[in-house]
């Protein structure tokens, strides 16, 4: 059974970073591609970044673009979004989720796996 772990979230002020980790077992990491969406408080879950399954490829939200990164550590079986430049906006649960398939895609159903997220809450 796959399992997906976050961790990283916290209380921060607008303008901070904050590095969030997705630790994976039970599946071949390095043979899927990966993603992070985020939840807010009366909003669906949104897509926020992905990745594909060498780390090469990556695609993100207009939202975050040029303020988040997201990688990956196949050899640790980890994926990472690192957030620069905070905004009470981002404020959410950040999920990692773990697609059945080769190409990136911002669609929610696509991912067949979720972790039980992590908590961001940006102050301004």
């Amino acid at each position: 059974q796959v399992q997906l772990v976050e961790s990283g979230g916290g209380l921060v002020q607008a303008g901070d970073s904050l590095k969030l980790s997705c630790t994976v077992s039970g599946g071949t990491f390095s043979t899927t591609v990966m993603a992070w969406f985020r939840q807010a408080p009366g909003k669906e879950r949104e897509f926020v970044a992905g990745i594909g399954r060498s780390g090469t490829t990556t695609y993100y939200a207009d939202s975050v673009k040029g303020r988040f990164t997201i990688s990956r550590d196949n050899a640790k079986d980890t994926l990472y979004l690192q957030m620069r430049n905070l905004k009470p906006g981002d404020t959410a649960v950040y999920y990692c989720g773990w697609r059945s398939g080769t190409k990136i895609s911002p669609t929610e159903g696509l991912y067949i796996y979720w972790g039980k997220g992590t908590q961001v809450t940006v102050s301004s």
